[in-house]
């Protein structure tokens, strides 16, 4: 109880200095997701009411502009003002208890550029003792340093105000995409960038991390997330396969622990990410968590939880640092989820498993010229929070037409266990390419030790064909007659039996279960007298010392607090569209009243009901 008191204490201590606001994109630097906050609590949440509601007035359905926008964006809250990012990439300022418009920035993207989606899930800021900076990265492949109280870009920032991430790393490849959708990290006086990369060609930009100097803009390192000769890792590629190689990129957020001067860094799939007869081995880093010196980004630690990805099961999540027991003692420590249903924890100073993992072999690949990583990491602990298989028996029945449309797709089809290749023959897997967990990640409680992540279970249905002669690949995959290849019906209804979504609380000083619930409803099936089914789902949830867990996320248009002891659903409300983004927690300055915002934008992969609503709450 000693050692539980002291590292509760601790935390406490450093939370209490940022208890009224919410500066970085996870709560905290290392991504707890978690607000000391409790005016609003168990007893008073059934109270929220709206707040305020701001509109960005940006949505593309996809038919004024070539792709489709989602609304995912996190905001920041700091002395009184919330900062947003919204889908065409602009950054703007309200008044956080008001919603009133402070100011607004543009960086005029070209919106009818082939983007993966409009969409940006925030900002990052900094500050010393004279400025105060938003740092935010576009689909285009620019940094910004804003001005947080003027709205105007930084002059001696780069170009003006910003640079040109595309310099060092697209040369080669000028007519690819790459850009940021997700809030670089900030150490000290580094902005520290991931990004996105094509990874449907095995080569093309790199997707290296790099830091650069928040005052000037100028490169102060680089990470090799593909190693070249000499370093470290190489050798786990074949031949000349690391050159040019893309993928393998940080799309999502890192982490850092600024007391240490460390960065975790999640990485994704080498490119092409569903063949990879062109890059035998294990390919580091690829799906890899590496912790790096955050000043000089040598690498310090890394574990690869994907050896060879072919299944585009990439680190899509915040890891977040956390402080666990062991024998009693405090250990500071990093968890990473993942699309395949798994947690992973670490020490986080010296990358050592504290929940044992196993290799364990897996199915070869049919596919010539493929070459399948002939094991797999599985920790021992926590259990999948996903699901990882399927069974004919488990076909959907939920209605008439949704049955018989699963089972033709099932017809003539390969049903694999979790790391079985993709082969010549359409083959369903569990979990599909959102996961899993997606961006959303997780939330932590440091009173309970309580880890909170939500999952969906939307299988994949592919196979590989042969390309021409001379192609960059030989095979390429191939989804089913479903929307975006995934094991739903027209009605995107999920072809396994419900539920369909879980929201589940883990305990990270045992491994177990505290309690699970299924996440989110299906109108339709509701009315035909069918139980809550879950959802898809996408953005994640945050954790308050009121004893509460929010979520927006589910494809039902709706966000709810839960219990956080329980998992029982205490508030739910509905939206204008769904949140597929992450909410945020914070006081008031001028009043003292608690707030809670989300963004409700809809659209997104799974439905076609678009908003462009940032909805605040707060108690009468």
């Amino acid at each position: 109880m000693r050692g539980l008191r002291t590292a509760l204490g601790l935390f406490l201590g450093l939370a209490s200095c940022f208890a009224a606001e919410w500066p970085y994109y996870g709560g905290d630097a290392g991504g707890m997701k978690y607000s000391p906050l409790k005016q609003i609590d168990r007893r008073n949440v059934a109270q929220l009411r709206v707040a305020w509601t701001y509109h960005t007035g940006e949505v593309s359905d996809g038919t004024k502009y070539p792709v489709r926008s989602a609304f995912e964006t996190t905001p920041l809250v700091v002395d009184g003002a919330l900062y947003l990012t919204t889908p065409f990439n602009r950054l703007v300022a309200l008044d956080a208890e008001t919603g009133r418009e402070l100011w607004s920035f543009d960086p005029r993207i070209e919106l009818g550029a082939p983007y993966p989606m409009l969409t940006s899930r925030g900002a990052a800021f900094w500050s010393d003792e004279r400025d105060r900076r938003l740092f935010f990265g576009t689909l285009d492949g620019r940094l910004f340093a804003i001005d947080a109280v003027t709205g105007r870009p930084v002059e001696s920032f780069g170009q003006g105000g910003f640079i040109d991430l595309r310099q060092g790393v697209t040369e080669k490849f000028p007519g690819a995409g790459y850009g940021m959708s997700s809030p670089p990290a900030v150490y000290r006086n580094l902005v520290i960038c991931g990004s996105f990369v094509p990874d449907g060609s095995p080569r093309g930009p790199s997707g290296d991390v790099r830091a650069f100097d928040a005052r000037t803009g100028r490169l102060v390192w680089r990470f090799h997330v593909v190693p070249r000769p000499g370093e470290f890792g190489h050798e786990t590629w074949e031949k000349d396969s690391w050159r040019d190689r893309g993928g393998a990129n940080m799309w999502s957020i890192a982490s850092v622990d600024a007391e240490r001067g460390i960065v975790y860094v999640p990485l994704t799939s080498p490119a092409y990410d569903y063949y990879g007869g062109d890059r035998k081995g294990a390919n580091l880093f690829g799906d890899s968590l590496v912790a790096l010196d955050a000043a000089t980004g040598r690498r310090l630690w890394h574990f690869q939880t994907v050896h060879h990805n072919i299944w585009d099961y990439d680190l899509p999540a915040q890891p977040s640092l956390v402080t666990l027991l062991r024998e009693g003692k405090p250990v500071p420590a990093v968890v990473q989820v993942t699309k395949t249903g798994f947690v992973f924890v670490f020490n986080r100073v010296n990358g050592k498993p504290l929940f044992d993992i196993e290799e364990r072999p897996v199915p070869p690949s049919e596919v010539p010229g493929e070459q399948a990583h002939p094991t797999q990491p599985f920790p021992l602990k926590p259990p999948p929070f996903a699901r990882q298989s399927f069974r004919r028996e488990e076909l959907t029945d939920v209605t008439e037409e949704s049955r018989a449309f699963c089972a033709k797709l099932l017809e003539g089809a390969v049903i694999g266990s979790l790391y079985t290749p993709i082969g010549l023959k359409p083959t369903i897997l569990f979990p599909g390419t959102n996961g899993g967990a997606n961006w959303g990640g997780a939330s932590f409680d440091p009173e309970t030790y309580t880890l909170y992540v939500n999952s969906m279970d939307v299988g994949m249905v592919y196979r590989l064909v042969e390309r021409p002669e001379g192609s960059d690949v030989p095979y390429r995959a191939r989804g089913a007659t479903t929307p975006n290849s995934r094991f739903w019906d027209p009605n995107l209804y999920p072809c396994q039996k419900p539920p369909w979504g879980h929201l589940t609380a883990i305990d990270l000083n045992t491994g177990e279960f505290r309690w699970r619930v299924v996440l989110g409803v299906i109108d339709e099936l509701l009315e035909r007298g069918l139980p809550p089914s879950g959802t898809s789902n996408l953005g994640g949830s945050i954790v308050t010392a009121g004893g509460l867990v929010f979520i927006g996320a589910t494809n039902d248009s709706r966000f709810r607090a839960f219990d956080k002891d329980t998992g029982r659903e205490l508030w739910v409300t509905r939206l204008p569209a769904s949140a597929h983004a992450t909410p945020a927690t914070y006081r008031g300055k001028r009043t003292g009243k608690q707030f809670v915002v989300i963004a409700a934008g809809g659209g997104n992969k799974y439905n076609k009901v678009y908003s462009d609503a940032l909805v605040a709450f707060t108690l009468p």
